[in-house]
């Protein structure tokens, strides 16, 4: 059996990975030419500069005939998230009381949503103090288009595990199939 886990542990205070502030760049380039130079005190007379140097320091603009070329993007885009990553996350929402159920009604099929209702019903995961977080994730591929995944849920110094089957429909959307807790299951009915 191949397991994959997705997230890495990070260690508190520190960003996650693929999330950068735009604002804050890592290397900020000189504003100006020669920003990066000392400058002189009061009263103080520069050197001469040589007539060669002088003229390199020059601002060469294009002519008006010239096209200036966009520059291309300083890093690549974000790498899209994992299907099991927003499938986690999203049930978490649903599970802990954050969303409402029928938020995750065109995101399941077959008896998912009844089974994520009857779960959300009972709150297993709303808690009055640490708001519950996905901690780790991992997932097992049985067959092309399906995914079984877990998922390890931390609230606090509580742990628990959620289980979830994704499956890709003809649309090529994903999609929720089957949702489990650790405690009671849903009962079954004679009609499944």
């Amino acid at each position: 059996m191949n397991k994959v886990m997705t997230r890495t542990k990070r260690r508190p205070g520190t960003r996650p990975p693929g999330r950068h502030d735009t604002r804050r760049p890592g290397t900020t380039p000189p504003r100006a030419p020669g920003a990066g130079a000392p400058r002189p005190a009061p009263g103080d007379t520069p050197p001469p500069t040589p007539p060669a140097e002088a003229a390199s320091r020059t601002l060469l603009l294009p002519s008006p005939g010239d096209h200036a070329r966009p520059s291309p993007p300083l890093s690549s885009p974000p790498p899209q998230p994992r299907p099991t990553d927003l499938f986690a996350d999203r049930l978490l929402a649903v599970l802990s009381g954050q969303r409402p159920v029928h938020c995750m009604l065109r995101h399941t099929a077959g008896r998912a949503y009844d089974e994520l209702a009857w779960l959300a019903e009972r709150g297993p995961l709303r808690t009055h103090g640490a708001r519950p977080v996905v901690r780790d994730i991992g997932y097992y591929v049985p067959r092309p288009g399906a995914i079984e995944a877990f998922a390890r849920i931390g609230a606090g110094d509580r742990l628990r595990a959620m289980a979830f089957r994704l499956e890709q429909g003809p649309d090529l959307r994903w999609r929720c199939t089957a949702v489990e807790l650790g405690g009671p299951r849903m009962p079954r009915r004679d009609d499944d």
